[in-house]
This record gives C-alpha cells, sequence and structure tokens, in this order.
C-alpha cells in the first residue's frame, strides 16, 4: 500500500464528451433526435460483421486535450476491447484504450498553485443511457437508449492527490477551463461525470469508489457525504463500489470493487494501429490557444490588475476575451473592476451566460469610457449596463438623448447641495454632534435631486465644505 500523509485521498476518474458532429467509430450523428433508439446503425449497436472507422476529428480533440495537460502522447493509438455484459453496450464489449493510453504522465494547477498529476487521457465510445423509472435501486425494469451509445468519450484519470472534497471541485472546474477554451466540449450541453476514488486514514486507506456524479457541482457534495459515512463507518469500510444518488444526497453499494483484470482485455482487431506522427502534433500546436492560466499571468504583467481579478476574468473565455479588446482603450484596472464586478454580477442576476446576450466590447468601451471621462457617474453606467443586458443599444446616443450626463458643474452642485443641507437641519445637527452617518443623509438626498447624475465623492467634499 502507497503511503500517505493526508488524512483523506482522493482521486478522479473524469468521462468527458467530446464535442464532435459524429460518433467516434460511425457517421451517426450525436446530437439531433431525441426519439429513443433513433440516431443509431449496425456499427454503434455492434451487429455481426460491421466495421468501426475512427473518427479523425475526435482524436484531433483528445490530442488537444492531452497537450493542455502537459501529457506525453503516444506515438500510436491503439484500441482495445473491455468486456463486460451489461445492457448498455450491445455487443458485450466497449471499445477503450488500455495498455497503451493516447497520452500520460501530465498535470494540472489548482487555483491555490497546486498541481495534481495526471495519470493517463485515453480515448472511448460511451455506453448506451439507461433508465429506471423507479430510480436505481428500486426499479422492476431498465430502459435502454442507443442514441448515445458510440459517442466520443476522452476519460482523464488523476493520481490519488487530492485531499479534500473541495480541491475536487477545483479540479473539476479548472478541468472545465481547459475544455471550454480548446472549444472541444459543450460547456452548456456536453456530459461530464466523475467516479470519484476515496479513503481516509481511519479506515487504513481502504479505497471506495463513487460512480455517476455528474457535473463539478456535485463532486463536493457527494465527496463530502462519503466523508463522514466513512469515518462513522470506518471499523467495518470495505473496498467496493458505490453510486450517488444525487436526488437523496446518499451514496449506497452496487458491488465489490472489481479490477481492470476482471474486464479481459483485448486488442481490438477491427481498428488498425493509428499512428500519431510529429507532424500532426506540431499542427495541433500550432492552432492552440491561449489557455486560462497563461492569461491570469498575462494579465497580470501586462494590464498590473489584481491577481483574483484575473483569474476571476479569466476563468470564463468570452469575459477574458472581452477584457483584452476592453483594456486596450480604457484603463484596465478600470475595466477589471466592471467586468469582474458588474457585469458578473448583473450576467448572474438574469441567469444569463456573456455568450448568450447581444452585449459587445464596444458597447462596454463606450459605456467605460463614460466613467472613465466622468460624463456618467458608477450608478448610472450600473443601470445602463442592466439595461444593456436586455437589449444593446448606442450607449452614447441613449445618455444624450436621455440626458444621463453627470452634473459636473461646481456651482450647480453647489446650489443642489444647499438646498439639501437647508431641507435636513436635524441631519446637520446631528454629524456636527459626531453622528458620520448623518452626512451620508443629506448626500443621499442631493444624490435624489440630480437623479443619481452626481458623484458622491465630489456632493461629500461640497457638503463638508459648507457645513464647515
Amino acid at each position: 500500500m502507497p503511503k500517505f500523509t493526508s488524512d483523506i485521498v482522493i482521486g478522479l476518474e473524469i468521462h468527458c464528451e467530446l464535442n464532435t458532429k459524429t460518433k467516434l467509430f460511425c457517421s451517426c450523428p450525436t446530437n439531433g433526435s431525441e426519439e429513443p433508439n433513433t440516431r443509431t446503425c449496425p456499427i454503434c449497436l455492434g451487429h455481426p460483421g460491421s466495421k468501426p472507422v475512427l473518427n479523425k476529428k475526435a482524436v484531433e480533440f483528445a490530442l488537444k486535450l492531452c497537450l493542455a495537460l502537459n501529457c506525453k502522447i503516444s506515438p500510436e493509438l491503439i484500441f482495445s476491447r473491455k468486456s463486460y455484459f451489461y445492457p448498455d453496450m450491445s455487443k458485450n464489449y466497449q471499445i477503450s484504450q488500455y495498455e497503451i493510453p493516447l497520452g500520460k504522465g501530465g498535470n494540472l494547477r489548482l487555483r491555490d498553485g497546486k498541481e495534481i498529476g495526471i495519470i493517463r487521457v485515453h480515448m472511448e465510445e460511451d455506453p448506451a443511457s439507461l433508465i429506471h423509472p423507479a430510480g436505481l435501486k428500486e426499479s422492476q425494469y431498465v430502459l435502454v437508449d442507443y442514441n448515445r451509445s458510440g459517442n466520443p468519450l476522452v476519460e482523464i484519470v488523476t493520481e490519488p492527490e487530492l485531499t479534500s472534497p473541495d480541491e475536487a471541485r477545483d479540479f473539476m472546474k479548472q478541468l472545465i477551463t481547459v475544455l471550454d477554451y480548446l472549444e472541444i466540449f459543450d460547456i452548456n450541453n456536453g456530459i461530464i461525470k466523475a467516479d470519484a476514488n476515496i479513503s481516509i486514514r481511519e479506515s487504513g486507506y481502504k479505497r471506495i469508489e463513487i460512480k455517476n456524479i455528474t457535473g463539478f457541482r456535485e463532486i463536493e457534495r457527494a465527496l463530502l457525504y462519503e466523508v463522514k459515512r466513512q469515518k462513522e463507518e470506518a471499523h467495518k469500510i470495505e473496498q467496493e463500489t458505490m453510486s450517488w444518488d444525487s436526488e437523496k444526497g446518499i451514496t449506497f453499494s452496487l458491488r465489490k470493487k472489481e479490477t481492470e483484470e476482471d474486464y479481459g482485455y483485448i486488442i481490438d482487431t477491427d481498428l488498425v494501429v493509428t499512428g500519431i506522427e510529429d507532424k500532426w502534433i506540431k499542427e495541433i500546436k500550432k492552432h492552440m490557444p491561449e489557455l486560462a492560466q497563461d492569461k491570469v499571468k498575462k494579465f497580470v504583467e501586462k494590464y498590473k490588475i489584481k491577481k483574483e481579478d484575473a483569474e476571476i476574468i479569466a476563468i470564463e473565455k468570452h469575459l477574458a476575451e472581452m477584457f483584452e479588446k476592453v483594456a486596450e482603450e480604457i484603463n484596465p484596472i478600470l475595466a477589471a473592476k466592471w467586468l469582474r464586478r458588474e457585469l458578473v454580477r448583473v450576467l448572474n442576476y438574469n441567469k444569463k451566460e456573456l455568450h448568450e446576450v447581444g452585449l459587445d466590447e464596444k458597447h462596454m468601451i463606450d459605456l467605460l469610457k463614460l466613467v472613465e471621462n466622468k460624463k456618467i457617474t458608477d450608478n448610472v453606467a450600473s443601470k445602463l449596463l442592466e439595461k444593456l443586458i436586455e437589449k444593446p443599444f448606442d450607449v452614447k446616443e441613449h445618455v444624450k438623448k436621455e440626458k444621463l450626463e453627470a452634473v459636473s458643474d461646481i456651482e450647480e452642485l453647489e446650489k443642489y447641495c444647499k438646498d439639501a443641507i437647508k431641507e435636513n437641519p436635524k441631519a446637520v445637527e446631528d454629524y456636527k454632534k459626531g453622528e458620520k452617518k448623518a452626512l451620508n443623509y443629506i448626500v443621499g438626498k442631493v444624490m435624489q435631486k440630480t437623479k443619481g447624475k452626481a458623484t458622491p465623492k465630489e456632493v461629500n467634499e461640497i457638503i463638508l465644505k459648507l457645513i464647515n
């Protein structure tokens, strides 16, 4: 048994669906009709005499991921048959990789800088979708939909180096960011699942595998539950495979843990060995995008913004691309503040992703130029941003038409301030007695009079000057 130093040891096996138009070994579409068993053919159903043909685009996508994860790439792509009897594979075996994975020995950095080792990245076909009408445990029968059968997957297997459910969730988040930047995964509709191997010190590190965890939001929840369960039952923990029930929030036993040898892997003789030439890898490298962690470094060094801001902006590809364009024309620190806080706030409130709205960098540049030149107040800019998310418009024209320009004339501001002081003598008296909040009350009254078109800082200074 390996020597562990942490109380909790976690390794992940992540299955990610590649966003190709057709399946891994046939021309059936990966998307389209949702009527059960309509996107199938003799090849993905494994009929006798049918011959699989490898999807080149799927291999290219898998190679991109291997390069992004710093893996050593195999010079040959070899597929094996993983034999098992289960209704999700009509031919009683899954085409996968076993002896020689496409990539091995890589790593992925967590947000705190910790690097998690990648044992292997390999390709395989997705099994069919099983529908249990009354749930996995209670159903008397199972329905099988082979539409998904044969879709291209990559499996990413980590070293057992994660030491908490929070780290596991962060790993999934960083991986999805990489997949999004590479444009090989449909972040909105693609399937990503994790099997987690977890053990704790109290049980002597007896390994439990949890299957059927979908998405990084569930990974932390499932692992938190399992850590608690294992600590409570440490004396009777045995190596086994569990399933995660997301509705009930519990794990339950599926079977005693099998080993890889139990699957009886053999080389698939229907698929020829595919050479991975250096020329092909160089061509893929040439078109690889700058990834999120590279952008964080660039944003901090080139634009001098805070690392925390850079990380939040970079984790969303479209937001990072917008920031770079906006920062070329607007003070980068001001741009980071507005994109990282206000834009993200408004998108979250409307339950929208940036790519789903019509707002682009031109709208943000026009808006922030007005803020930067003090033509409008932050308050007005925030309200305009909320409107822009709903339906984009010409910002400069709108400000002019609606007379939203900031009140910056000192004489005009002084008049508003004098009126507010005169109308609120008690607040003035309270401020003179030492109640600092009373000043904010007067400032608020001036902001009401100017309909939010005055800068609070300037109003504050004028009121203090007048009162004193």
